[in-house]
Parts: C-alpha cells; sequence; structure tokens
C-alpha cells in the first residue's frame, strides 16, 4: 500500500483503493475538470459548425485538432495548473475557462475566438453535463459487475436445481425447496433491476442562467437555441432536459440512486442468505492458503466477503438514500447545497463496486455440502404435515388441519411417526399409499423447474 493511501481519511482511497480503481478514475477531481475541460471545448467546437455565427466561422481541422488535443493531453500535472488558477477565481469552472483560454492563446488562429470559450454558459451548465457524463460511466462499471454475480447466479441455479433442502421460514424448518431455485430468485430479482438500470436517461440542460436561453437571445435572437443546444447534448450522448431552472433537476439521478439502493438490498439480502448458509454448513469454503479466519482459532474460515458485502451496501444505501431525497429540491431558481452533496456520488458507488467485488470472490470460494443438506433434509419429516393435510382436505376429512397440528406442532418427527398419522386418515388407500412414499426430498413442487426458467 502506498504511503498516501495509508495517510487517506476514507478506505475507498486506502485499504479499498485497488477495488475502485476504475471508478477513481471515473469521479475524481481530476477526471471532474478533465471532463469539464471537454464540455467546454466541444461546446467552442459545436458553435463553429452552426455556420449562421459569423463571429465564430467553421474552424480548420487543424484547429479542432489542437482544441481537441487540450483534453487528450490532459495530466495530472495540467489539472493542478487549473487547481492553481482555482486558488485565485475561488470558482473551479471558471478556473477551467481561463485555463482553456491561455492554451488558445498561443493558436494564432483561434485567439481571435477567444471569447466564445464558455459563451452563454452559467457555470451548471458545464456542470451538469460534466456529471452526467460520469454518472453515465461509472454506472456502466456497476452494471458490469452486476452482470457477473447474475450471471454466476444464472449457472448457480442451473447446478443446483436439483439439490433438495430444507427451507426455513422464520428460521423453522418448512416446506423443502432446492438451493438451485433459491439461487433463481435473487437472479431473476437483480434481473429485473438491472434492466431499469440500463434504461434510464441519463439527462442534460443547456439553457443558461435560469433556463431561458436569455443570453443566447439577445447575441443572436434568430437562432434556434433549443434546437442546438439539443444536438449538442445528443452528440455527448445524453438527453435534453427541455424545462430546467438554472440546474438541471437531477430526477434522473434519483431515479439512478433509487433503483442502485434497490438493487443493493437485494444484494443484502442475498449476502445475509449466504452468510446463514455457510453457518448451517450448507455451503463450505474453500481454504486459501496463507489466509487466516481469526487472530486466536486457526480453525475458522469466515464468510468475511458477505460481512464486507454486507457493511458496505448499507453504506452506500446510506448515500443514495440522501442524495434521492436531496438533489431533487433546490431553493426558488437555484441553490448551490447539491453542489458538495454531488461531488459524493462516486463514494456511493464506490462503497456498491466493493460490495459486488467482493459477493464474486464469496461466490468462488463456496463449495456445496450435499451431505450436510441431505442429513437436515432427512430428519425433517414433520415438513410432511403439509401435503398429508392436503390430500385430507381433498377428501374432506373432517378438521384435518387440527388433526396434523395435535400431532407434530412443536415436535420432530421420523418416517415411523408420519406413517402412523397417514393410518388414522379416512382416506382413500391408492392415496394412503401414495403419501406413505412420499419423503422430505420428493416435496419440493416445481423447483428443479423454477430453478432454471
Amino acid at each position: 500500500m502506498k504511503k498516501h493511501q495509508l495517510l487517506s481519511i476514507s478506505p475507498l482511497d486506502g485499504r479499498y483503493a485497488n477495488e475502485c480503481t476504475e471508478l477513481s478514475t471515473v469521479f475524481s477531481e481530476y477526471n471532474l475538470i478533465k471532463t469539464r475541460l471537454y464540455v467546454e471545448i466541444s461546446w467552442f467546437i459545436h458553435l463553429s459548425k452552426e455556420g449562421q455565427i459569423k463571429e465564430l466561422p467553421s474552424l480548420s481541422s487543424k484547429d479542432k485538432t489542437f482544441l481537441t488535443n487540450i483534453v487528450r493531453d490532459f495530466t495530472t500535472s495540467e489539472a493542478t495548473k487549473v487547481k492553481k488558477i482555482e486558488s485565485v477565481t475561488k470558482h473551479d469552472v471558471k478556473a477551467v475557462e481561463y485555463y482553456i483560454k491561455d492554451k488558445i492563446k498561443k493558436n494564432k488562429s483561434l485567439e481571435k475566438y477567444l471569447e466564445f470559450v464558455h459563451i452563454f454558459c452559467t457555470s451548471e451548465d458545464i456542470n451538469n453535463l460534466s456529471y452526467a457524463l460520469m454518472i453515465k460511466d461509472g454506472l456502466a462499471l456497476l452494471l458490469k459487475q452486476l452482470g457477473l454475480i447474475t450471471n454466476d447466479l444464472n449457472k448457480k441455479s442451473i447446478q443446483y436445481s436439483r439439490v433438495a433442502m430444507i427451507s426455513h421460514t422464520h428460521g423453522q424448518a418448512a416446506t423443502p425447496t432446492t438451493m438451485g431455485k433459491e439461487m433463481r430468485i435473487f437472479y431473476k430479482r437483480l434481473d429485473v433491476l438491472i434492466k431499469k438500470l440500463a434504461k434510464v436517461k441519463i439527462m442534460g440542460k443547456f439553457n443558461g442562467a435560469t433556463g431561458n436561453y436569455s443570453s443566447h437571445l439577445v447575441a443572436y435572437p434568430n437562432e434556434n437555441w433549443p434546437k442546438i443546444t439539443q444536438k449538442f447534448i445528443a452528440d455527448l450522448g445524453l438527453k435534453q432536459n427541455t424545462h430546467t431552472t438554472q440546474i438541471e433537476s437531477h430526477d434522473y439521478i434519483t431515479e439512478i440512486c433509487n433503483l442502485l439502493s434497490h438493487t443493493n438490498s437485494v444484494l443484502l439480502g442475498f449476502s445475509q442468505d449466504m452468510w446463514s448458509y455457510i453457518s448451517k454448513s450448507y455451503f463450505a469454503q474453500k481454504n486459501i492458503k496463507g489466509e487466516v479466519g481469526s487472530s486466536t482459532m486457526p480453525h475458522k474460515i469466515n464468510p468475511i466477503n458477505y460481512e464486507n458485502a454486507e457493511g458496505n451496501l448499507g453504506l452506500s444505501n446510506s448515500l443514495l438514500t440522501f442524495f434521492s431525497s436531496k438533489l431533487v429540491i433546490s431553493r426558488l431558481q437555484r441553490d448551490l447545497s447539491d453542489s458538495t452533496v454531488l461531488r459524493n456520488i462516486g463514494v456511493a458507488f464506490g462503497y456498491a463496486i466493493i460490495s459486488y467485488k467482493n459477493i464474486l470472490i464469496g461466490q468462488k470460494k463456496i463449495v456445496l455440502n450435499k451431505n450436510k443438506i441431505k442429513s437436515d433434509l432427512d430428519e425433517c419429516w414433520e415438513v410432511l404435515a403439509e401435503p398429508i393435510q392436503m390430500i385430507a382436505r381433498k377428501f374432506t376429512q373432517k378438521d384435518p388441519y387440527e388433526l396434523l397440528k395435535k400431532h407434530t406442532r412443536g415436535r420432530k418427527l421420523d418416517k415411523r411417526s408420519i406413517e402412523a398419522i397417514i393410518s388414522e386418515l379416512d382416506i382413500p388407500v391408492k392415496e394412503k399409499n401414495k403419501l406413505l412414499k412420499l419423503k422430505p426430498c420428493d416435496y419440493i413442487g416445481m423447483s428443479e423447474v423454477l430453478s432454471k426458467s
């Protein structure tokens, strides 16, 4: 671990830095500055293509390359220069504008168009598009990890489709199921949420200080500014929000946060279930050479990856929930309280991706313990009280529920006890024989089919 990581206040930049490398590339201060730079220069080039703005004619290929190279060649050293300008301006977006102008001053053919940098822009025009692009990239990274989880669950649900096991409702033995079907449930839930996340339209605005194109129309009253800006936003890969105050309304961010929080909650439940299955020895964990489970109990292999995921999913959700309620509210035409909050979007994404990666690690470590699962199921003959009762109901035996309750409630039964109950029933012999052949491992309904559908 690098020295600066050991001095980090957040584990995202310290202990978990390696797991967050891709996300830090997206949500770092450096990339925020670089993305602002990209938006500013893209707008400058976009305006030059309009043709009707005679003061900014179409740029030569050489000049366009010069401008795009400012973004391409933007390093952390260059970002430091922007921060130095900001130390004077006390305004982050204005610092980017001044940085670009300093670069353009070195190009004789572009210098005369200097003041078209940041023209018609409020800071939020640059910021909202920059955050939208960063969120788009960050969400793609989360969806990639979620895809790996669902792929694993899909495989395991098929692999374990015939592994009958006792269920536990309220922590008590209940109607049997299969391990594959239980895996399939989480696969199906996540699949729905992932598809919704992938369909969220990431929005952007570029309509000036209070969303009315006021400065645009004063300078060029005959231009169709909603159309011009719509094309610009679309070229960035975003969808235009046509009606805003000074700020983009952040409703799409709230939609993403709500869906991510929901997704995280499903995975939190999955992590807890896997922890429980491991505690019941339904899964063993691979003994990884060199790893230690306990500082004093050498025999232990703890389910640390699922525990890590549970904790970090909770951290992620606490932020996502706050973003969801906070970001959709702004006083009148705007206040600045969203600015500092938006800088923490990457933190919520960071805790989520650590969780997803830990779940995947945990899934690779587990080994199904079929003998233990079968042993537990074979000891739970009392769960057959349900099908016995249903057959008795079918043939209208009086109070079959009360009869079964009398013989089974709170008791551990074996095969002989179940046979004795069946023998008392006033049902056709054929039905009695069918029940006598029934074993807990057979009473799984459509579990196997559901595991694969």
